[in-house]
């Protein structure tokens, strides 16, 4: 009986696949075809975008993929399935306001993120502000861009957010800039109290500072103390701003014409 059982089950399978091999056949080919265009055509996308003024993101690679996997589904739907496509496509339809309002937030994402790359709004590599938070911005994909600190934490915010929140685009030289206040002596010469302060920040924090933005000392007004002013420091990259200010305010600790302590001279 068991023979006769899984003699029964083995010509069942060989029928299946005798009947069904076409299908099959063209099921993997399509899926091979398909898996082979997507490498190829991500990587030649990639190269393009990264050769033209088309801001280079994910967001476009992921399009391409989904509508080369989305030809491959309608090739095999028909053949394999024996489903229409246009009869799936007038099924989304009935079911597309539904389909909206459960995904409306994903699809204000990815209008958002179109939105941002195509009207040149960011692009990775932007150093930018965003509610009061300073990054580069590393990329965009289809729900969100992602933001990497100097510290390497990576701040991730949904697009449409993006297209409605306070965004400053900085140059280089901006995202890189930290201050640090001080307040001189009355009767200090300002000239005398600038160059020494920026010849002991160069000795102090060269390394950590772009050597193309020299520290820049500023005075911005008086007190009853007397001078006040700020150093204006601009951080390597992938330097801290909290260790570029260190640094410099090691280097000018011991300036006799500096006031410490609330305004107490020596």
């Amino acid at each position: 009986m068991d023979t006769v059982d899984v003699t029964s089950v083995d010509d069942l399978v060989r029928t299946w696949f005798r009947a069904n091999a076409g299908k099959l056949l063209w099921l993997l080919i399509v899926l091979i075809v398909a898996w082979v265009a997507d490498r190829v055509l991500r990587r030649v996308l990639r190269k393009v975008l990264d050769n033209s003024q088309i801001p280079s993101a994910s967001i476009f690679i992921n399009l391409m993929r989904v509508v080369v996997w989305c030809a491959a589904a309608t090739m095999v739907l028909q053949p394999v399935f024996g489903i229409n496509p246009t009869t799936l496509v007038t099924a989304l339809g009935v079911g597309g306001v539904a389909l909206s309002l459960g995904l409306k937030d994903t699809i204000a994402n990815v209008i958002g993120g179109f939105g941002l790359m195509l009207g040149h709004v960011i692009q990775p590599g932007d150093p930018v502000t965003i509610q009061g938070v300073t990054g580069t911005v590393v990329d965009i994909t289809w729900r969100h861009s992602m933001i990497e600190t100097r510290a390497g934490d990576r701040m991730v915010i949904p697009n449409s957010i993006l297209n409605t929140a306070s965004l400053t685009k900085l140059t280089a030289s901006n995202e890189s800039m930290t201050t640090i206040p001080f307040t001189v002596k009355g009767g200090s010469d300002p000239d005398e109290v600038g160059r020494d302060m920026t010849t002991r920040v160069q000795h102090g924090a060269a390394d950590v500072m772009r050597p193309e933005n020299p520290p820049i000392v500023k005075f911005t007004g008086f007190s009853p103390y007397g001078m006040e002013g700020q150093i204006l420091l601009f951080a390597r990259e992938g330097v801290l701003l909290s260790t570029v200010k260190d640094r410099a305010a090691r280097a000018i600790a011991d300036a006799d014409y500096l006031v410490r302590d609330g305004g107490a001279s020596e």
